[in-house]
């Protein structure tokens, strides 16, 4: 019988009709795989993946599929985003055999959850030189009564391989001024000339722009400044970003960020807000501010779950007359546009947007991009009308399972915008909702929380976010949340026998093939990337007892920065945040908002502001007033400057 019926995963729940005996991973699965003397079935997948629905559409819906694998095998199926320890082992284990990855992930296990193959997509029937589902089914079945002794074979090379993956980075010496300058001409040379970096499918580089970013604000290298800025106007002019109603697609097919994949991922859109956000602050870039205020809006209107919290994705498929379509909701004709706006706007807004007679996308429908510069008044009300209008098309489906890490981003990312108010409805639902005073859960679903561990990532982008609010709110209580939190993923998650090493799953967590580790940045910032920012605002926000583990954590990420700098954007962001070590302290005085204010535009990024009365904070013990005005206090590292009392003198100072 299948039994996801009652997960807390919204894409378990999507499986929980197939005719496939899926069941959860547990130890009772194993077992079972152990007594029946039959291989494990691992599908690995997400609810916004759209071949994730193509594989289930053509094989878990097809009842012969279905009887064969439930004759043959133990059917497990898992969401990457609530396992994703799970998903690092049998993700890498699939790179190693094939050479890539993607989702749906397919890995064919011993009933001691070793590897002995794994693939992704397979089609129902022989297609392209690729044998179908059915026959890879018979011929698994096969191999495993006929040549076990190969399947042990196998499956002991790769556990080892995996195992000797988890090893985690040597120590080493923290980058240095040259390694970041290095690192820096590495990426920019790296540079495609549409944009951002690589081929397609292109990827937004959050991590590494708002690296590159810091970087100038540091050094004033002009160089990494371009590279930022030229990124980001291409993907906010691009497809890849929804025009009409904000946020950013998972990433563009092509090379020039025209067309999309149209998923829209929570993870994505609050990396993107706190890199926009920034950038408006320090270029006053009206493009930029627009693009973070509409992605802010977009997380709220189209994210939020009650409570406070956020959902996880939008679907890249939108149902159709009972079929997933892709981009069925976001794209347009000349013919529709004129439908909604007439023919004098319906032109003006297919040039604007590029919306061509033969089209950019499919079927003669167009992505909508932004050329040139319009007239601001009259885009801002084509885009309100053609979004009214798309309103009442056919919505992608949402997965609204809440992700601590991504809503950890969130909050960091909402309270460096200036949305304090849902930074902190946020982080009230997290800390409500998946904190229980020692252990952090990694997700829940309609309020009610799930089994699955709280991973590195999840501890450490919540307390990084928390320590956001105490810089905007000067609350007591997100610290002491914030220590809470860090002191529990330090018990769990560090390595005992190597300073700064940390495993990204917990030391008292379910029993794995392995337990991973990678340090390396990809879509989303790496745990081990994530708790080198924790503590490294840690260190400033809630005291010097944190600054040995801070060190050591990021000299570990040395190597990376040195040897593989676009697999390190967010240990780069971190270095570099190391490396300028700016803290500036208002206290309060005549014309205190103000100068915070002023203090907050003009932070680079990385940078600590807090705010307050004498005292009330360690950068603030014996500063106070000056002649009764609020003044300001900028320290690099452990040199601070005089105080300064207006935004113009704050300035300098910053400059200097």
């Amino acid at each position: 019988m299948n039994r996801l019926g009652a997960s807390t995963s919204p894409y378990l729940r999507q499986h929980a009709d197939n005719p496939v005996h899926w069941q959860e991973w547990s130890e009772a699965a194993l077992a079972e795989a152990a007594e029946r003397d039959v291989p494990i079935l691992l599908s690995i997948g997400y609810a916004a993946c759209h071949w994730c629905h193509v594989m289930a559409h053509e094989s878990f819906e097809n009842e012969a599929i279905a009887e064969q694998m439930n004759a043959g095998f133990v059917c497990i199926k898992v969401d990457r985003e609530e396992r994703p320890d799970l998903d690092a082992i049998y993700m890498n284990a699939t790179v190693a055999m094939t050479g890539q990855g993607g989702w749906p992930m397919t890995c064919f296990l011993t009933p001691t959850g070793e590897p002995f193959y794994c693939g992704t997509y397979y089609p129902p029937e022989p297609r392209g030189g690729q044998a179908s589902f059915p026959q890879l089914l018979e011929a698994i079945s096969d191999t495993w009564r006929e040549r076990r002794d190969e399947v042990g074979r196998v499956s002991g090379q790769v556990a080892a391989h995996l195992r000797q993956a988890s090893a985690g980075l040597p120590d080493g010496a923290s980058p240095s001024a040259e390694d970041l300058a290095g690192a820096v001409r590495a990426i920019c040379a790296d540079e495609d000339p549409s944009g951002g970096f690589g081929r397609a499918p292109k990827f937004p580089p959050s991590a590494t722009v708002e690296a590159l970013l810091r970087h100038h604000e540091r050094t004033g290298d002009p160089a990494s400044y371009g590279v930022a800025v030229r990124c980001a106007e291409a993907m906010a002019r691009g497809g890849i970003y929804d025009q009409l109603g904000g946020g950013f697609a998972r990433y563009a097919v092509d090379a020039d960020w025209v067309v999309p994949h149209f998923e829209k991922m929570l993870y994505d859109n609050a990396l993107l807000l706190r890199f926009y956000a920034h950038l408006g602050r320090r270029t006053g870039s009206p493009l930029a501010l627009r693009v973070a205020d509409e992605t802010a809006d977009f997380l709220v209107r189209d994210l939020g779950v009650d409570g406070g919290g956020l959902a996880s994705s939008l679907d890249a498929d939108t149902v159709v007359d009972g079929h997933g379509v892709e981009g069925a909701t976001y794209v347009w004709t000349p013919a529709e546009l004129v439908e909604v706006l007439g023919e004098a706007d319906g032109a003006w807004a297919a040039e604007v947007f590029a919306v061509t007679p033969d089209g950019t996308f499919e079927h003669g429908t167009s992505t909508l991009q932004l050329r040139g510069e319009p007239d601001p008044v009259r885009l801002a009300d084509v885009r309100r009308r053609l979004f009214e209008s798309r309103s009442g098309r056919a919505q992608p489906g949402r997965d609204d399972k809440v992700v601590t890490v991504w809503n950890g981003l969130a909050i960091t990312a909402f309270a460096e915008a200036g949305r304090v108010e849902q930074a902190e409805a946020v982080a009230r639902y997290v800390l409500g909702t998946h904190w229980d005073g020692e252990r952090l859960r990694r997700s829940s679903l309609g309020g009610v929380v799930g089994d699955a561990d709280g991973m590195l990532e999840d501890y450490a982008a919540l307390v990084t976010g928390l320590l956001a609010l105490v810089q905007q709110t000067g609350g007591s209580d997100w610290a002491a949340a914030a220590a809470a939190v860090l002191d529990a993923a330090i018990v769990r998650f560090a390595d005992p026998e190597a300073a700064g090493s940390w495993y990204d799953a917990p030391s008292d967590g379910q029993a794995l093939l392995t337990r991973p580790r990678d340090p390396a940045d990809g879509a989303t910032p790496a745990g081990a990337s994530l708790i080198a920012e924790a503590l490294t605002y840690a260190e400033v926000l809630l005291g010097e007892r944190y600054a040995a583990l801070a060190a050591a954590t990021r000299a570990r990420s040395g190597e990376l920065v040195r040897r593989v700098p676009r697999g390190a954007g967010h240990h780069l962001a971190v270095a570099e945040q190391a490396a300028a070590g700016l803290q500036i302290a208002v206290a309060d005085g005549a014309g205190a908002a103000a100068l915070v204010a002023e203090a907050r535009r003009l932070a680079p990024g990385g940078a600590v502001v807090v705010a307050g009365a004498r005292d009330s904070h360690p950068l603030l013990e014996g500063r106070g007033p000056v002649d009764g005005r609020a003044a300001a206090y900028v320290c690099r590292g452990t040199v601070c400057s005089l105080p300064v009392t207006g935004g113009e003198a704050l300035a300098e100072e910053l400059a200097s």
